[in-house]
């Protein structure tokens, strides 16, 4: 109940903030429930996004989580190997701390550019804004690991390589998880901003076409959207992290 409290006082506020004024530019919640219903199955309105969300969502689902895969496919084994080995921290930290403050919407004139206009340049931007998180707190997670445990290791038999996945992938857990929240959460904060770039699908594509046409219950419909699969995806990666780290008194 408490975590429902809020939510509703908003939703209450929203509504006499805005009922009964026909020259608001910010619809009432009934009109953007009637906009969301029309968008999921059609009936009400009959016009071009009728029946659409699915199409859209979908379209951004995929952007979302495949940028997010290849982010960890990249910043996980790229962020141990600057956690643990000095050279490559040396050779690459620098790079990364000066191209890492940069905000994603500055790349879009450039990821236009180089992918061109479409569903790649999106690909690329959501990529961006998952990869960071996920690197920091992975390399953090590494050095943060307690030397102690090296030693035990080596007393126990395990040497070179294998600690990689025997000491340093367990004791970084806790942080990559973390990385991980964080990660899949820029994805969809980056997800508006990446469907800017030409794509005729999704909800940052439908969101922006609608701001144009004025037709603010499209725009806070897709917002709605993508607060409630981002928290579904959240919730997600925490279920997983659960189940991973229930050796973890802090987590299991």
């Amino acid at each position: 109940m408490l975590a429902i409290a809020f939510p509703l006082a908003l939703l209450a506020f929203w509504h006499l903030a805005t009922a009964n004024r026909p020259a608001s530019l910010i619809p009432p919640p009934y009109d953007v429930w009637q906009e969301l219903w029309d968008l999921a199955v059609g009936g009400i309105n009959d016009d071009a996004y009728s029946g659409t969300l699915l199409t859209h969502l979908v379209a951004s689902i995929s952007r979302v989580y495949g940028g997010f895969a290849l982010a960890l496919a990249v910043a996980l084994p790229l962020g141990m190997l600057i956690g643990r080995v000095p050279l490559v921290r040396q050779l690459l930290d620098p790079t990364i701390q000066i191209l890492r403050p940069i905000p994603v919407t500055a790349w879009l004139p450039l990821a236009m550019i180089i992918f061109g206009l479409g569903p790649r340049s999106a690909f690329f931007l959501v990529f961006l804004g998952a990869f960071y998180p996920v690197l920091v707190n992975t390399i953090f997670g590494v050095r943060s690991v307690e030397p102690r445990l090296f030693e035990a290791a080596s007393m126990l038999g395990c040497t070179g390589s294998a600690q990689f996945f025997r000491v340093v992938l367990p004791a970084a857990l806790p942080s990559i998880f973390t990385g991980m929240r964080l990660g899949l959460g820029f994805a969809w904060v980056v997800i508006v901003v990446g469907e800017m770039t030409g794509v005729q699908t999704g909800l940052g594509a439908i969101i922006m076409e609608a701001r144009q046409l004025s037709r603010t219950e499209i725009v806070i419909c897709g917002m709605i959207v993508i607060g409630v699969f981002g928290f579904l995806s959240d919730q997600l990666v925490m279920l997983i992290g659960k189940r991973l780290l229930a050796w973890s008194p802090a987590h299991g």
